[in-house]
């Protein structure tokens, strides 16, 4: 009876010794094995076998030659993440679009694709079929470049289930209670990879840690800016979810006066003073194209960038309305959880030029803590796929919590 138990035993430490290895080079960059051996603490022959075996897996590569500090004699060989075929889905269901983007082990973008949609006219079920034929596009385009996808996260805005997979309560699109999951699942049909649910501005959150990790960042707050205002917190290098997987449900406060009804039923909540149904309310009238939600959401805000580059006063008021209405908000984040970042995405990175530079400044004046506790206030970088980037970095996060699943199945 012994032996079955010390198999088990030694087979759960090799998982986790392949996991603690390849997520010190996910977080850490390339390493010669001998560092991989004094950083994780694990024996130099322990390291060299791990390394071998992550490397016929296809989930590392050799890299540079690296010299180990302190060392004399010939540099050591670097090993660093690979995994070019190993990739996952990240699928986000927004006000006004629907979006799936492919992303392998290395960070690189296999697939990538929206398609404009007026989600709160159609049932769930009817955005869930738009999901499932976006996932299926983007699993063919991976399966014709010699990869494999190994999970799919669905974002969307609201309270979810994680573990249920159910949408829990999603104003802004209507949602109530959907089994988004199982719906998807039943859709995708046989060989549908693991699936994961998470709110939208989590996986924001999540996409701009990976980012600002490499600076030594690991706390930031993530502000996403859609029709709804959501916010991702990492604290201390950890996603915050809550007890409820409720924290960041910052946009309905009433955090400036204001009467404008909210899609949640009450009045005056923060997300109906800067999300984009304000901003687009403040820059144009009823008919205006900018309105349109079966067009590209990125074209509708680029025109009006170019209105603002122009100079348009009304499109001008309106940003200056939006950064004025954002700054209380943004101030309460800073005082409350103290962040490294605190970064604007969405619409407010799209117009940062615009914003920034007096966000920042009454941020400054509203803050208890002097410069606002020692935090910076930055753009988002990666334009509206953030959410999407999230979503599948996440379904990728298995990987790292067992790699010889992957490997087993082959990489």
């Amino acid at each position: 009876m012994a032996r079955p138990a010390v198999a088990r035993d030694r087979s759960a430490s090799r998982r986790a010794n392949l996991s603690l290895v390849l997520r010190l080079l996910r977080d850490e960059g390339p390493r010669s094995r001998a560092r991989i051996a004094e950083e994780t603490g694990l024996p130099k022959a322990t390291v060299s076998h791990l390394t071998a075996e992550l490397l016929e897996g296809g989930l590392v590569r050799e890299g540079a030659a690296e010299r180990d500090r302190g060392a004399v004699g010939r540099p050591g060989q670097a090993v660093e993440v690979d995994g070019r075929q190993v990739h996952g889905l990240g699928a986000e269901v927004n006000v006004d679009y629907v979006s799936v983007l492919a992303l392998n082990l290395r960070g690189e973008v296999a697939f990538e694709h929206s398609v404009p949609l007026d989600v709160r006219a159609l049932t769930p079920g009817a955005v869930l079929d738009v999901v499932a034929r976006l996932a299926e596009q983007g699993t063919d385009a991976v399966r014709a470049g010699g990869g494999r996808v190994v999970g799919l996260t669905l974002a969307t805005p609201g309270a979810v289930d994680m573990a249920a997979g159910v949408v829990k309560y999603a104003s802004n699109i209507g949602w109530h209670e959907v089994r988004a999951l199982t719906e998807l699942r039943r859709r995708l049909g046989p060989g549908t990879p693991e699936l994961h649910l998470e709110n939208d501005a989590k996986l924001g959150a999540l996409a701009e840690y990976v980012l600002a990790s490499a600076d030594n960042v690991r706390d930031l707050v993530f502000v996403s800016g859609q029709t709804g205002v959501g916010v991702g917190i990492i604290a201390g290098g950890h996603l915050v979810r809550g007890t409820g997987g409720y924290a960041g449900e910052v946009g309905h406060l009433r955090l400036v006066p204001s009467d404008e009804p909210c899609a949640c039923g009450r009045r005056g909540c923060w997300e109906t003073t800067v999300g984009r149904d304000a901003l687009l309310r403040y820059a144009a009238d009823p008919g205006d194209p900018v309105f349109d939600p079966m067009t590209d959401l990125g074209q509708r805000l680029a025109v009006l960038r170019e209105r603002a580059g122009a100079g348009d006063p009304r499109t001008l008021a309106a940003l200056d309305r939006i950064a004025a209405h954002l700054a209380p908000g943004l101030a309460l984040l800073a005082d409350i959880l103290n962040p490294r970042l605190l970064v604007l995405g969405g619409h407010f990175a799209f117009f940062g030029e615009y914003l920034i530079e007096q966000v920042t400044r009454q941020v400054h004046e509203l803050t208890m803590a002097p410069d606002a506790g020692g935090g910076e206030i930055v753009l988002s970088q990666l334009g509206l796929t953030g959410t999407a980037r999230g979503a599948a970095l996440l379904a990728l996060d298995a990987v790292y919590q067992d790699p010889t699943a992957v490997m087993a199945g082959g990489a």
